[in-house]
């Protein structure tokens, strides 16, 4: 693995694509979390001298709506902030004033360009992987740096169009992600998975991958209802994934002895935190699911408690109702306080960890949601293969 230390960037200018895509409410960013992960690679070149220009991509951008709250502009505020050190923006993605920039930058300076996504305003030039724009923004540097996991899965102008036409190599925080989610490549046994979320459809990739590998795979989220019922289960109002049953059902046919499921409920009438529920082994036709049992968890904890590696992507209820997030942060309490070698595969688990206050004492919480996944599934990275 190539990473910024193989690469000579003493006093050149290093362009450093990140992933700021932060959550911004009325011009404040809410979590910064994504721009503290790229520190270390920035200080990394300040301490070499370097020019540092900074890409990185917010939110989506479809119509000239969208420019002004995907602006980054408060990024560049935050971050010289953490640096204690200015940090310049540009409002142009290119162009002269850009460039009169970029060519008047001192050894150490940073600048941030605006939103990569930007440029698909006008036929998707950055996440189309326009050749000109990939070419344009490799113009403005010397050496490339991917340091954005998030995006690592996708073919942008802004990372492989870039990759493309200078020295590349990784930055720290991907170098990390990479290193920590190889461990599955070959896992240590007894490995567990743990899958929740809501639609099967969304992970019959990751599913078919490590089945194969797993010792055991325990579902739970709204995913576990399609199973249930490819088993001829009665799973009244619960979620359904109703294209997938039949994937359900060679899944447990050919894996029957790996593949766990929930054997009790927390059942209501009504999507929504306000109606009280019942734990329940059986739904009634008027009920729904919204998270597993105190069985489930005690079942899935005997399971977990002599696991040598475990992934899990996904929450086990629905976790934006506070009723129904107790099994999942009761759940990652048990791995923390067993010392069970745990990886947080991304998304909506890790922002389920960091509220309950689990993400920094487990092995390792992932910043890649789709980046994640799409490893998981064993497939190959784009971003990846674009240094490779």
């Amino acid at each position: 693995m190539k990473t910024i230390r193989d690469l000579d960037i003493d006093n050149k200018k290093v362009i450093i694509r990140c992933d700021f895509n932060v959550p911004i409410k009325e011009g404040k960013i809410t979590d910064d979390t994504r721009i503290v992960g790229a520190l270390e690679t920035i200080k990394y070149c300040i301490d070499h001298n370097a020019k540092i220009i900074l890409l990185s991509h917010l939110g989506r951008v479809k119509e000239i709506e969208d420019l002004d709250k995907n602006n980054l502009a408060p990024v560049a505020t935050r971050l010289s902030e953490l640096l204690e050190k200015d940090v310049l923006f540009s409002e142009y993605t290119r162009g002269e004033e850009l460039e009169e920039t970029v060519n008047s930058m001192e050894p150490g300076d940073i600048i941030l360009v605006q939103n990569t996504r930007y440029e698909d305003l006008e036929g998707k030039k950055e996440s189309g992987n326009d050749e000109e724009l990939g070419k344009y923004w490799a113009s403005l540097g010397e050496v490339f740096i991917n340091d954005a996991f998030g995006t690592i899965h996708r073919a942008h102008a802004s990372n492989c169009g870039i990759a493309a036409h200078l020295p590349s190599g990784f930055g720290f925080l991907v170098e990390k992600e990479l290193k920590a989610l190889s461990v599955l490549d070959s896992p240590e046994h007894p490995f567990v998975v743990v899958l929740g979320g809501a639609k099967v459809e969304d992970k019959i990739g990751v599913i078919e991958n490590l089945v194969k590998k797993a010792d055991k795979i325990l579902i739970g989220g709204g995913m576990a209802f399609t199973f249930l019922k490819a088993q001829g289960k009665e799973i009244g109002k619960s979620l359904l994934d109703e294209n997938n049953i039949d994937f359900c059902v060679e899944m447990l046919e050919n894996y029957r002895d790996k593949i766990e499921l929930p054997v009790d409920f927390a059942v209501t009438h009504e999507f929504t935190n306000d109606e009280e529920y019942r734990e329940a082994t059986e739904i009634a036709p008027d009920e729904m699911g919204l998270d597993i049992g105190s069985k489930t968890l005690e079942k899935y904890e005997n399971i977990l408690k002599d696991a040598a590696i475990v992934i899990w992507n996904g929450p086990l209820g629905v976790y934006e109702f506070e009723k129904y997030k107790k099994n999942t942060d009761n759940l990652l309490k048990f791995v923390v306080d067993n010392n069970i070698k745990t990886i947080l595969g991304g998304g909506d688990i890790v922002a389920a960890a960091t509220q309950a206050g689990y993400k920094d004492k487990v092995y390792h919480a992932s910043t890649g949601g789709g980046a994640t996944l799409e490893y998981l599934e064993g497939k190959k990275l784009p971003g990846i293969e674009a240094i490779k």
